[in-house]
């Protein structure tokens, strides 16, 4: 696949390495990589692989941009709010380099077109934020026997890693053989990210995609890198393959896409107490018609300072268990954060120590903010 005079120019700094040259960049150009999200991670990754040349770049997005993104979703501008993310990604990576074809599948990445989707690339980058897209990629990486270039953030660290047991590593499942509990680990949304760490995080994992292409270096195949912007160290942990892996290991038992929604949120088994829960519109009912009951927020202070409910008391999650002394047991107690996650927890607590006429908000202030009060600030 040759390359015109043009691209000759755009891409001379490449040619002018010796471990690169016309040869390798003509290997950029034939490669195919797919991208999963084009969100915090996605967003560099996709920006640096199209400027270095990647001949076809695939992105996989079902969401529209929205005024929050843009800390650190760098595809997209403020004229882009409300627009589909595979629409701007595809604008923006059209004007980043008009030789890279482009193959916008503005869907959600799912069990039904995973292994279709992965079939036509090369290497696949996950910039997915969520567990159930992370093990559905992975698998199907495994069986395609295609890299899974992996990218996680939360707050100021990072990880990445290359899972590609073809080539001698482990996959995601040796590493993290179950998902966490449901809710026990929040999104960004809930816990916050510095905007440049995905920046980085991504930024690496498309370093890892090029040297992948070009055959160079050491990538990050049985290696994750983990990296924490406040101390600013890198630090490199070894990882190995696991023999008994369902997926990879010696005799694997799964070798088509599962549940993975399932699987990641378990439904609760017979006889399990559910949360109880209380809609948006069904307290401001309770409020207009003044019943006695306490709104327990569970979010930290600079959150409450930001936006909450009238009449919100605030009680961290992390110093509830200390301060139920606080509470009165025969009170209705409705429980609040910033979406949900934080006061099911809070409910659950609240239920085992007797308090059982505790409620969990559900959607959290988020909600309260979209049906109830557009006034109110949102974060």
């Amino acid at each position: 696949m040759d390359l015109s005079d043009e691209e000759r120019l755009r891409y001379s700094r490449h040619l002018l390495m010796p471990e690169v040259t016309i040869e390798g960049q003509r290997r950029l150009k034939a490669a195919r990589v797919l991208c999963i999200g084009a969100g915090g991670l996605g967003s560099p990754a996709l920006l640096y692989l199209a400027a270095a040349g990647v001949g076809t770049l695939g992105l996989v997005d079902f969401d529209t941009v929205d005024l929050s993104n843009l800390q650190r979703q760098i595809l997209h501008g403020t004229s882009d709010v409300g627009r589909k993310k595979s629409e701007s990604a595809r604008d923006r990576l059209q004007d980043t380099n008009p030789h890279v074809s482009l193959e916008v599948h503005d869907c959600r990445f799912s069990s039904e077109n995973a292994q279709e989707l992965v079939a036509r690339y090369d290497v696949v980058v996950d910039g997915s934020d969520n567990f159930a897209t992370r093990y559905l990629s992975n698998d199907v990486c495994v069986w395609a026997k295609k890299p899974n270039v992996y990218g996680s953030v939360f707050r100021f660290d990072g990880h990445c890693s290359v899972f590609a047991p073809h080539l001698g590593g482990p996959c995601y499942r040796c590493l993290f053989p179950e998902p966490p509990e449901p809710g026990s680990v929040p999104n960004c949304a809930e816990a916050g990210v510095l905007g440049v760490v995905p920046g980085i995080i991504g930024l690496i994992q498309a370093v890892e995609t090029i040297k992948l292409i070009l055959k160079l270096g050491e990538p990050l195949v049985g290696r994750l890198l983990s990296f924490d912007a406040l101390k600013m160290k890198f630090r490199d942990f070894s990882l190995r393959p696991d023999p008994e892996c369902p997926v990879c290991g010696e005799h694997p038992s799964i070798h088509e896409p599962i549940d993975y929604e399932g699987f990641c949120h378990p439904r609760r088994e017979a006889g399990a107490a559910a949360i109880p829960t209380i809609s948006v519109d069904e307290l401001k009912q309770k409020l207009e018609e003044k019943h006695e009951m306490m709104i327990l927020d569970v979010r930290e202070p600079f959150e409450f300072d930001i936006a909450s409910i009238e009449g919100s008391t605030l009680i961290p999650l992390d110093q509830l268990a200390d301060r139920l002394g606080e509470l009165a047991s025969e009170q209705q107690i409705i429980a609040v954060c910033k979406s949900g996650v934080r006061s099911a927890h809070a409910v659950q607590l609240l239920q085992r120590s007797g308090f059982t006429k505790s409620f969990n908000l559900q959607g959290g202030v988020d909600a309260w903010a979209d049906r109830i009060d557009p006034t109110m600030q949102k974060y």
